[in-house]
């Protein structure tokens, strides 16, 4: 059987990063949180509404599934507490792909899709771009794996 040397390196990539996210990540939070704060301190409402990443004010902030979340402005706040479920990122804020594979995995800000109304970050953008190639794929397999990869 012959494999491109793409998707060799795809699949060496995802075994790399499982096995690297579960040696960093060995007691796994619900929420993904960097410096105290849910997906790196970003706003995730302006996802949504801004259709870009926006840094968080530790001013303005609330404490959801136990992780303090940020946002830039009090009406984002309003509006992630009105109905957290609808801005809150997939798999409680880690990388889709690696959930998609059996693991879990931090996250870029700048790495993130919208999908369905529904947000999903990345570990990075290549890993971002890899992710795409089968969205409703990983999806699929993310959603079977989640919650189970916290373990």
């Amino acid at each position: 059987m012959v494999f491109s040397r793409r998707r060799v390196l795809r699949h060496a990539f995802a075994a790399g990063l499982a096995t690297l996210a579960t040696a960093v990540h060995a007691a796994k939070p619900a929420v993904f949180e960097n410096d105290g704060a849910a997906i790196n301190g970003y706003d995730p409402v302006a996802y949504f509404t801004q259709s870009a990443p926006v840094k968080g004010n530790r001013d303005i902030s609330y404490d959801w599934h136990g992780s303090a979340w940020l946002f830039a402005t009090e009406q984002n706040k309003s509006m992630f507490m009105d109905n957290p479920e609808k801005y809150a990122p997939q798999y409680g804020g880690y990388c889709a792909y690696a959930v998609a594979n059996g693991a879990t995995a931090k996250t870029d800000p700048d790495a993130w899709t919208i999908v369905d109304d529904k947000l999903y970050l990345n570990f990075n953008t290549n890993v971002r771009a890899t992710w795409q190639q089968d969205i409703p794929g990983n999806i699929s397999r993310a959603d079977a794996n989640w919650p189970d990869v916290l373990k």
